[in-house]
């Protein structure tokens, strides 16, 4: 059974004996926080795995794998979970006459305002196919389609992500450690700065790419996921703050998809620490008031300390990333 956020969060605020007024105060700002819409648009060549990283990330199969309609007719999908919105773009590589329509399409939505004035699309993901040589299309969608209709927030409204890592050189990937050995780091690594160089020298935006792996069917085989929580740690960071909460409450909330990752960082205490940082941006409490909240937010002693009044987020997020 699906857990919610907001219910956890807001049975937390109520058990930590706060002053009445504090209290409402929080509560009153953890319903502005509900009524946020965030606006993610995903793009990417044909192939390269849109459907399968939203349906990984995410809590209900909102993308259907390989079942789309004719690349001439194809327009912008939007799929609504709560106030979590995804724009999935139709692939491109199907074309130039395709290709033109769908860049159209694109570049509309993304010079679209909602009804502050403010550009609709908050996050652009571009999934890269990690298993590809030729990814001529996708810089093209990068550097003449996305980034020049991006606005002044060029660099924080962008992410690039390769997925299919482990079909980059599948002899090296470790099936039983479901990681990379030594030489395929490297290689995706030397990928990541390819790409880099690539969109700094035509575009000047500096993009700091990551690898992952959705986990997709594989003939008939479940392919594991790997770094997606690195992925959905670095969406969060590109997110606005005020709107970083809304990921909380339509992540995937199967604890096996979060599993492995490179281990550079602790990512789920990051995502922890930055959906933390959204609950309390503008909401006014001092400091005292901002520990008391911190402590919600935590797997470890802290957070466990907090005994039975207050642990309903702990579980949310432990349960999860563990």
């Amino acid at each position: 059974m699906k857990k919610d956020f907001y219910e956890a969060l807001e049975q937390d605020i109520v058990g930590l004996g706060l002053a009445e007024e504090e209290k409402s105060k929080l509560l009153k700002h953890i319903m502005q926080l509900k009524a946020q819409k965030l606006n993610i648009m995903v793009v990417g060549g044909t192939g390269c795995g849109k459907s399968s990283t939203i349906n990984a990330l995410f809590d209900a199969p909102v993308a259907k794998v390989g079942e789309r309609p004719d690349p001439e007719t194809m327009t912008i999908e939007k799929y609504e979970l709560d106030n979590l919105i995804l724009w999935d773009t139709p692939g491109l590589g199907d074309g130039k006459e395709a290709d033109k329509k769908h860049a159209k399409n694109i570049i509309d939505k993304l010079v679209e305002k909602d009804s502050d004035g403010k550009a609709l699309i908050d996050l652009v993901l571009v999934i890269l196919d990690g298993s590809s040589r030729d990814m001529g299309t996708s810089f093209e969608l990068i550097n003449n389609v996305i980034i020049p209709n991006l606005g002044e927030e060029q660099k924080e409204r962008i992410l690039v992500a390769i997925n299919k890592a482990d079909m980059a050189k599948p002899r090296h990937w470790d099936y039983n450690k479901n990681e990379p050995d030594e030489i395929l780091k490297e290689f995706l690594e030397e990928k990541i700065k390819s790409v880099k160089k690539r969109i700094k020298e035509s575009t000047g935006v500096d993009v700091n790419p990551i690898y992952y792996c959705a986990g997709d069917m594989d003939d008939g085989e479940q392919r594991k996921a790997y770094n997606l929580t690195k992925l959905l740690c670095w969406m969060i960071k590109a997110t606005p703050t005020e709107k970083r909460i809304v990921y909380a409450n339509n992540m995937n909330q199967q604890p096996e998809i979060w599993v492995d990752d490179d281990e550079i960082m602790d990512y789920g205490q990051e995502i922890r620490k930055d959906i933390w940082g959204s609950v309390t941006e503008g909401a006014g409490v001092g400091g005292a008031i901002g520990e008391a909240i911190g402590t919600i937010f935590h797997c470890g002693p802290i957070g466990r300390a907090v005994g039975t009044a207050v642990g309903a987020v702990v579980g949310f997020f432990c349960g999860i990333f563990g």
